[in-house]
């Protein structure tokens, strides 16, 4: 196979009457996915050139998978724009795309237009009207000329992630790696035609890639659960019951909040068989409590940066762990190879030492669509090869091997941070605050163990004004939990910002 559309013919024909897709509102069977999406691919090939990114500005549902298919038939990429972003967010993932269509399936219509988008932009209802439509012989021509040009390293998706300069990086990720990583994954997890994916992950977070393209692949059917669902504890587990999910693939931070919810106590799926988790480390307590009121099910633990596809190693959950321990982050998924260099990233470390995680293989991404240099910065060549090019990611992870042998997260090498299952660059929040002309210096700090962003800055900024040009300009994950007035930042003695002294500060209690 070269591109992901495969997987959708494929399971068309094996399956046309099952259901591909369901969400609160609507279902498509494999069918009328594919024939949906076909329409859609010539409508949308009209507009724009392949290879072109088209954005979906919409929340996920069924409909919002038949529109990214229909960007894929149409040759082009697709992102999708949360539409409660900032307008500032926005403007700079848009500014990053240029996309020449944008499609608006969304009720905050205002938002483009106040970023400068009116022509270019198409309703989803346009598109996804009719139910049962078919394509005409001319477009079947053109969808199959435009899939005759294209080649499997042709991108997929773009999922942007945050920037330490204040501007997001959009992850470029090719059809490719996507095959690659879904065929190995659905192998080693047996995943099936039979099975129910309960899909929690936003579809501009990677993790929610498991889900559409296992599904696809399979024939498995994807079940959306409703975002609002995640703040209520009683819908959630009835949904998950009365739809019969057998897998969850979901974020640690979803998960956690079951566990400090009590959801479970209240119902469990009894029809779950797995749950796979990632985006940040799972906290042991709360696994504990999964694995009391869900002890038959496998639990398994996915790393991986959204540059290497979705995840690049696992380690199904064979023993008990103590509170104190940290769940190993396990092998390589096959055809996936990880370097452990050192730090300054010259080599291989030794035995027993700590070393930044690298990964190389067709997992890796395309790099970061227009940034040439920060992706020249983090996608490398292999240094342990001089022999032919072999591009390595460079995660900025820091890992070590522990007594038993396995692989097991330490910490970050840089100011990337894990929050809300999200990966946060701390720059690009200082940057934020930054461009309040009453704040002259700016540094955020994390608290891993309470999950709170902290905002230290200096100037005549009031608190409460800083706090909301912030919700004017960054995403939920992204806004700090509380800003600090200071009269001047510590600085260490080579003249840097002091984030150890700021962050003793946080434990004394100078937050509050």
């Amino acid at each position: 196979m070269k591109n992901v559309l495969e997987y959708l013919e494929q399971s068309a024909k094996m399956y046309p009457d099952k259901i591909a897709v369901k969400d609160a509102a609507c279902s498509y069977t494999y069918e009328q996915l594919q024939n949906k999406a076909k329409c859609i691919g010539a409508c949308l090939a009209k507009q724009t050139t392949p290879r072109h990114p088209v954005c979906v500005f919409a929340d996920k549902s069924a409909d919002t998978l038949a529109v990214f298919f229909g960007i894929v038939y149409a040759g082009c990429f697709y992102t999708l724009v949360d539409p409660s972003f900032p307008e500032a967010r926005i403007q700079s993932m848009l500014s990053v795309l240029q996309p020449d269509v944008i499609v608006d399936g969304s009720d905050a219509s205002e938002k483009l237009t106040a970023c400068g988008y009116t022509e270019n932009v198409v309703r989803m209802e346009t598109l996804t009207q009719g139910m049962d439509s078919e394509c005409t012989g001319s477009d079947e021509n053109q969808l199959q000329q435009i899939r005759e040009s294209m080649i499997d390293t042709d991108p997929l998706y773009c999922n942007f992630t945050s920037g330490s300069t204040g501007t997001p990086k959009g992850v470029l990720v090719a059809h490719r790696s996507v095959l690659e990583f879904i065929d190995r994954f659905t192998e080693i997890f047996d995943i099936t035609e039979a099975d129910v994916i309960g899909n929690q992950a936003p579809f501009d977070f990677d993790v929610s890639v498991k889900d559409i393209y296992s599904g696809l692949f399979t024939g498995a059917r994807v079940e959306i659960v409703p975002t609002a669902y995640f703040t209520n504890p009683t819908k959630l587990m009835d949904f998950l019951c009365d739809r019969g999910a057998t897998l969850m693939v979901w974020a640690v931070s979803a998960l956690c909040f079951l566990t400090t919810m009590n959801a479970l106590a209240y119902k469990t799926p009894t029809t779950l068989r797995a749950i796979l988790f990632s985006g940040e480390v799972m906290p042991i307590k709360h696994l504990h409590k999964l694995q009391k009121y869900l002890p038959g099910v496998q639990y398994v633990n996915l790393y991986g940066p959204t540059e290497i596809t979705c995840n690049c190693t696992y380690y199904i959950v064979d023993r008990e762990f103590a509170e104190n321990e940290t769940l190993p982050i396990g092998v390589p998924f096959k055809n996936e190879r990880i370097l452990l260099l050192t730090p300054d990233g010259g080599e291989a470390v030794k035995d027993g030492e700590i070393g930044e995680l690298c990964v190389s293989g067709t997992s890796v991404a395309l790099g970061y669509y227009k940034d040439a240099e920060r992706t020249a910065a983090c996608f490398t060549q292999n240094p342990l090869n001089h022999a032919y090019l072999e591009p390595i990611y460079r995660t900025g992870d820091l890992v070590k091997v522990n007594e038993r042998g396995e692989m097991v997260y330490v910490s970050r090498k840089d100011f990337q941070i894990k929050h809300m299952g999200h990966r946060v660059e701390l720059g690009e929040i200082e940057a934020a605050a930054m461009r309040c002309d009453a704040v002259t210096r700016a540094c955020c700090t994390f608290d891993a163990e309470r999950q709170r962003l902290h905002l230290f800055y200096t100037g005549s900024c009031e608190k409460a004004a800083l706090l909301a040009a912030l919700k004017e300009s960054l995403p939920p994950f992204m806004q700090p939990n509380t800003a600090v007035q200071l009269d001047e930042m510590p600085l260490n003695k080579n003249g840097k910002i002091d984030r150890t002294a700021l962050a003793a500060l946080t434990k004394k209690g100078a937050h509050k």
